[in-house]
């Protein structure tokens, strides 16, 4: 279950904002101030931030600045919730880091349509920088390769190319579609270099080599 934090001085939507997410599934926690806000900050890191620019005791991009230069939280999704309709109010927040942005009046539904679209966009770049397969673990973000937890050292190519191949598990990748993602390069006159990585690989990666298949005449994929 998503935790979201609610920073909004009017307890009227404040409180429309809460009830729609309860019921949506969520657990929320309601803020008026900023100074408790960040006070709860500090015990538990929400995984979403509703956030009204117009606050008593601060400005809301300040507070959405200091999420962000905050290494715990600089990645917390903010969704700006503001009266404030003109453009420069919305490219402000945005600049300055927020997801997304609502302009009020607002519906409901779209409250809880744009909640869920960050929540997931999120969702799909976290496994993106965790990526498993069998015995194969890739932390993409340190670039980082393990085989059965131990540690496998993979050149800049070979590292991008079974990035590549986790991201498309299953799939058939034509040679012309690697060269081109992972060399950007034509492919013609190439197919040697693409072959003798693919053989490094599967000899660095040992007995999890062999997930990564030859398909003739075609390309690769791993499985």
């Amino acid at each position: 279950m998503s935790l979201i934090y609610i920073l909004e001085d009017d307890k009227n939507i404040r409180e429309i904002e809460s009830y729609s997410l309860k019921n949506s599934g969520y657990s929320v926690e309601e803020f008026e101030y900023a100074k408790p806000f960040w006070n709860k900050v500090s015990e538990r890191k929400p995984d979403l931030v509703l956030l009204d620019i117009m606050l008593p005791d601060s400005d809301g991009v300040e507070v959405l600045k200091k999420l962000r230069r905050n290494p715990e939280t600089k990645k917390v999704p903010v969704v700006m919730v503001t009266a404030k309709s003109s453009e420069i109010d919305k490219v402000k927040g945005l600049d300055n880091g927020a997801d997304d942005y609502i302009t009020k009046p607002f519906g409901v539904m779209e409250l809880i349509s744009r909640v869920k679209a960050v929540l997931r966009r999120v969702n799909q770049m976290e496994e993106e920088k965790l990526m498993r397969l069998h015995e194969i673990f890739m932390d993409n973000e340190k670039r980082m390769v393990y085989v059965s937890d131990v540690p496998c050292e993979l050149t800049y190519k070979e590292f991008e190319l079974l990035k590549l191949f986790l991201q498309n598990a299953g799939i058939v990748m034509a040679r012309e579609s690697i060269m081109e993602r992972v060399w950007g390069v034509d492919f013609e006159g190439e197919s040697r270099t693409l072959d003798m990585h693919i053989k490094t690989l599967r000899q660095k990666l040992g007995v999890a080599g062999k997930y990564i298949k030859t398909v003739r005449n075609v390309g690769y994929r791993i499985e």
